[in-house]
């Protein structure tokens, strides 16, 4: 594991220099198109942008680039949910980021990615307890663990990474849909995927290769789901555009981070942390860098009508041929659906009234 581990490693770090910008955009933090690059934070890509007008969902908000997304829309003002597997674990990240923004709106709920019951628990309670939701952030995600099924029988990290975000999401679009309707302000919807989506061919989105514990990589597997991230962000566009909807979809890579999440690469092995940290301290990001492409899809105004989009260092970027295949993007939905046993087919929407499409609030998508 040791040996596989630093392989993956290494990998990662030759891409993040071989990718995005360049080599010097790399090491000197050069900005792209859209005035900021790979060492712009979180909290300098939202300056000025005034959130309070909107209720988030983030994923994965208990710890690392999560928690720092949900500290900086607090900071914007926004309402943030931060769904958590027990409301121990959440309520003391709520206590955290309460200390650092005493202003914040923040709501802990139960839930777990990798239970589908779960998951529609939560979504019943949210949609029984709050009007609006504007922004979902789908963060949450496990790297490179040890072969294990979840509850249901998919692999554990397809199943948290893309299937409970895959289910959540469908059961919150009515939600989202409507509020994009009654307030007039375009929701987004925000896929964290990653860089080691290149690793995967796309050949993987059958159950019985999925769950195949011989030829189970680790790596390999975090590959997937983050491939499927992408195609999902890709094929919700798609569906938003055919319909007409006022909401956005977009993927990302984050850039590489040490959170808790390198753990599961490293496991719980000190040495190798302590050699991999020297390194990584060189060329991955700080938490507040890895979180800024998230909140600069999720908050900055150049990013409204924006969709079907991947990003890196806050710009717009190109994913592999397989996260562009359109046609693989259909199929990945179509198997997504058998998994979590829904028709998620969005064309049964009900539409707008004439007094709801009246009822319009400002634009929180702009500076003040």
């Amino acid at each position: 594991m040791s040996e596989q581990a630093v392989a993956d490693f290494c990998w990662q770090a030759r891409e993040v220099v071989s990718s995005g910008m360049g080599l010097w955009g790399w090491l000197w933090g050069r900005r792209g198109p859209s005035g900021f690059g790979s060492a712009s934070t979180a909290e300098e890509v939202t300056a000025g942008v005034d959130a309070s007008n909107l209720t988030a969902i983030v994923t994965g908000a208990t710890n690392g680039i999560g928690k720092e997304t949900a500290r900086v829309l607090a900071l914007r003002g926004a309402k943030v949910i931060i769904p958590a597997r027990t409301l121990e674990s959440g309520l003391k990240v709520k206590e955290s980021l309460a200390d650092q923004v005493p202003s914040s709106k923040l709501h802990v709920m139960e839930m777990d990615l990798s239970s589908l019951s779960s998951v529609r628990d939560f979504a019943r309670s949210f949609d029984s307890s709050h009007a609006h939701l504007n922004l979902l952030i789908n963060n949450a995600g496990i790297m490179a663990c040890p072969y294990q099924l979840s509850k249901d029988g998919i692999e554990l990290q397809f199943a948290t990474n893309h299937v409970g975000h895959f289910l959540l999401t469908n059961l919150l679009l009515d939600k989202m849909k409507s509020t994009a309707r009654e307030t007039g302000v375009q929701g987004r919807i925000i896929n964290v995927s990653s860089i080691a989506h290149k690793r995967s061919d796309g050949t993987c989105f059958e159950l019985n290769k999925l769950n195949d514990k011989a030829r189970y990589q680790p790596f390999i597997a975090y590959a997937h789901s983050k491939l499927a991230n992408i195609l999902h962000a890709n094929e919700l566009s798609r569906r938003f555009q055919e319909e007409g909807c006022n909401l956005t979809a977009n993927s990302l890579h984050p850039g590489v981070i040490i959170t808790n999440i390198i753990r599961y690469v490293a496991g719980n092995n000190n040495a190798l942390i302590s050699v991999l940290s020297p390194v990584a301290n060189l060329v991955l990001k700080s938490i507040p860098q890895g979180a800024a492409t998230t909140c600069y899809l999720a908050l900055h105004p150049n990013v409204k009508d924006v969709s079907g989009k991947y990003f890196s260092d806050c710009n717009e970027a190109t994913p592999t041929a397989v996260a562009r295949d359109s046609e693989l993007a259909k199929r990945l939905w179509s198997f997504s659906e058998e998994l979590v046993g829904i028709n998620a087919d969005m064309s049964q929407t009900t539409q707008p009234t004439s007094q709801e499409e009246d009822v319009h609030e400002k634009d929180v998508f702009q500076a003040k």
